[in-house]
Protein backbone atom coordinates (compact mmCIF):
# COMPACT_ATOMS: atom_id res chain seq x y z
CA UNK A 1 0.00 0.00 0.00
CA UNK A 2 1.47 3.45 -0.86
CA UNK A 3 1.75 6.28 1.86
CA UNK A 4 -1.11 8.13 0.13
CA UNK A 5 -3.50 5.07 0.53
CA UNK A 6 -1.97 4.63 4.04
CA UNK A 7 -3.00 8.42 5.50
CA UNK A 8 -5.38 9.26 3.22
CA UNK A 9 -3.11 12.57 2.27
CA UNK A 10 -0.92 14.47 -0.45
CA UNK A 11 2.13 15.68 -0.71
CA UNK A 12 3.85 19.36 -1.92
CA UNK A 13 7.16 17.23 -3.40
CA UNK A 14 9.14 14.16 -3.44
CA UNK A 15 11.09 15.41 -0.39
CA UNK A 16 7.74 15.58 1.71
CA UNK A 17 6.24 12.51 0.70
CA UNK A 18 9.58 10.93 1.44
CA UNK A 19 10.24 12.50 5.08
CA UNK A 20 6.58 11.57 5.92
CA UNK A 21 6.74 8.05 4.56
CA UNK A 22 9.58 7.61 6.24
CA UNK A 23 8.55 8.73 9.81
CA UNK A 24 5.54 6.65 9.32
CA UNK A 25 7.24 3.59 8.45
CA UNK A 26 9.43 4.07 11.42
CA UNK A 27 6.46 4.43 13.67
CA UNK A 28 4.83 1.18 12.11
CA UNK A 29 8.17 -0.65 12.67
CA UNK A 30 8.61 0.65 16.06
CA UNK A 31 4.84 -0.19 17.07
CA UNK A 32 5.41 -3.58 16.09
CA UNK A 33 8.97 -4.33 17.92
CA UNK A 34 7.20 -2.85 21.18
CA UNK A 35 4.38 -5.72 20.64
CA UNK A 36 6.77 -8.41 20.56
CA UNK A 37 8.95 -6.21 23.66
CA UNK A 38 5.51 -6.61 25.63
CA UNK A 39 5.80 -9.94 26.19
CA UNK A 40 8.59 -9.68 27.99
CA UNK A 41 7.45 -6.46 30.38
CA UNK A 42 10.56 -4.31 29.06
CA UNK A 43 10.52 -1.29 26.78
CA UNK A 44 12.06 0.00 23.82
CA UNK A 45 14.77 1.89 25.77
CA UNK A 46 15.27 -0.67 28.35
CA UNK A 47 16.08 -3.00 25.62
CA UNK A 48 18.37 -0.65 24.17
CA UNK A 49 20.29 -0.10 27.63
CA UNK A 50 20.60 -3.81 28.12
CA UNK A 51 21.91 -4.37 24.44
CA UNK A 52 24.77 -1.66 25.07
CA UNK A 53 25.62 -3.06 28.19
CA UNK A 54 25.93 -6.32 26.61
CA UNK A 55 27.54 -5.38 24.02
CA UNK A 56 29.86 -3.16 25.61
CA UNK A 57 31.05 -5.14 28.51
CA UNK A 58 34.40 -6.32 27.56
CA UNK A 59 35.17 -3.05 28.44
CA UNK A 60 34.25 -2.80 31.96
CA UNK A 61 31.21 -0.83 33.66
CA UNK A 62 29.80 1.90 31.87
CA UNK A 63 28.68 5.10 33.35
CA UNK A 64 25.36 6.75 32.47
CA UNK A 65 27.04 9.20 29.56
CA UNK A 66 28.35 6.70 27.79
CA UNK A 67 25.55 4.63 27.42
CA UNK A 68 23.32 8.11 26.48
CA UNK A 69 25.76 8.17 23.83
CA UNK A 70 24.98 4.91 22.14
CA UNK A 71 21.40 5.15 22.54
CA UNK A 72 19.09 4.95 19.68
CA UNK A 73 16.46 7.82 21.23
CA UNK A 74 19.03 10.54 22.38
CA UNK A 75 16.39 12.16 24.26
CA UNK A 76 15.98 9.00 26.94
CA UNK A 77 16.34 9.93 30.80
CA UNK A 78 19.06 6.81 30.69
CA UNK A 79 19.36 7.23 34.80
CA UNK A 80 15.63 6.46 34.85
CA UNK A 81 15.68 3.99 32.45
CA UNK A 82 18.76 2.16 34.71
CA UNK A 83 16.66 2.60 37.86
CA UNK A 84 14.09 0.52 36.27
CA UNK A 85 16.53 -1.87 35.15
CA UNK A 86 17.83 -1.84 38.69
CA UNK A 87 14.71 -2.89 39.94
CA UNK A 88 14.13 -5.74 37.80
CA UNK A 89 17.45 -6.85 38.91
CA UNK A 90 18.74 -6.98 35.18
CA UNK A 91 21.83 -4.16 35.57
CA UNK A 92 23.91 -3.55 38.84
CA UNK A 93 25.10 0.29 39.59
CA UNK A 94 28.08 0.93 41.61
CA UNK A 95 29.51 4.00 42.78
CA UNK A 96 32.79 4.61 40.73
CA UNK A 97 36.06 4.50 43.04
CA UNK A 98 37.69 7.50 40.81
CA UNK A 99 34.75 9.90 40.46
CA UNK A 100 31.82 9.54 43.16
CA UNK A 101 29.51 11.75 40.96
CA UNK A 102 29.76 8.76 38.41
CA UNK A 103 28.07 5.35 38.57
CA UNK A 104 29.52 2.37 37.25
CA UNK A 105 26.77 0.11 35.41
CA UNK A 106 26.63 -3.62 34.52
CA UNK A 107 24.61 -6.35 32.99
CA UNK A 108 23.50 -8.81 35.46
CA UNK A 109 22.98 -12.76 34.68
CA UNK A 110 19.33 -11.92 34.95
CA UNK A 111 20.33 -8.99 31.71
CA UNK A 112 22.24 -11.26 30.09
CA UNK A 113 19.57 -14.41 30.35
CA UNK A 114 16.48 -11.97 29.61
CA UNK A 115 17.89 -10.94 26.36
CA UNK A 116 18.99 -14.38 25.49
CA UNK A 117 15.35 -15.18 25.83
CA UNK A 118 14.32 -12.68 23.58
CA UNK A 119 15.94 -14.17 20.45
CA UNK A 120 12.51 -14.47 19.54
CA UNK A 121 11.90 -10.46 19.27
CA UNK A 122 15.39 -10.52 17.57
CA UNK A 123 13.92 -12.46 14.91
CA UNK A 124 10.81 -10.48 14.55
CA UNK A 125 12.76 -7.44 13.65
CA UNK A 126 14.41 -9.72 10.69
CA UNK A 127 10.74 -10.56 9.01
CA UNK A 128 8.96 -6.70 9.92
CA UNK A 129 11.71 -6.08 6.63
CA UNK A 130 11.00 -9.27 5.14
CA UNK A 131 9.52 -7.73 2.20
CA UNK A 132 12.86 -6.48 1.02
CA UNK A 133 15.81 -8.62 -0.41
CA UNK A 134 18.98 -8.66 1.19
CA UNK A 135 20.37 -6.00 -1.83
CA UNK A 136 17.56 -3.69 -1.02
CA UNK A 137 18.11 -4.03 2.96
CA UNK A 138 21.63 -2.72 1.98
CA UNK A 139 20.84 -0.12 -0.12
CA UNK A 140 18.41 0.58 2.39
CA UNK A 141 20.95 1.04 5.20
CA UNK A 142 23.54 3.18 2.90
CA UNK A 143 20.51 5.51 1.84
CA UNK A 144 19.67 6.36 5.25
CA UNK A 145 23.37 6.62 6.41
CA UNK A 146 23.34 9.13 3.76
CA UNK A 147 20.20 11.29 4.95
CA UNK A 148 21.96 11.38 8.41
CA UNK A 149 24.91 12.96 6.34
Amino acid sequence: MTIEEEIKGHFRNEYHKGLINLTFTAKHLSYEFYQSLKSHDITEQQYNVLRILRGFRTEGPLSIGYIKERMLDKDSDVSRIVDRLLEKSYVSREENPNDRRQKNIMITENGLSLLNSMYDCEKSIDKLLKNLTEAEVNDLNRLLDKIRG
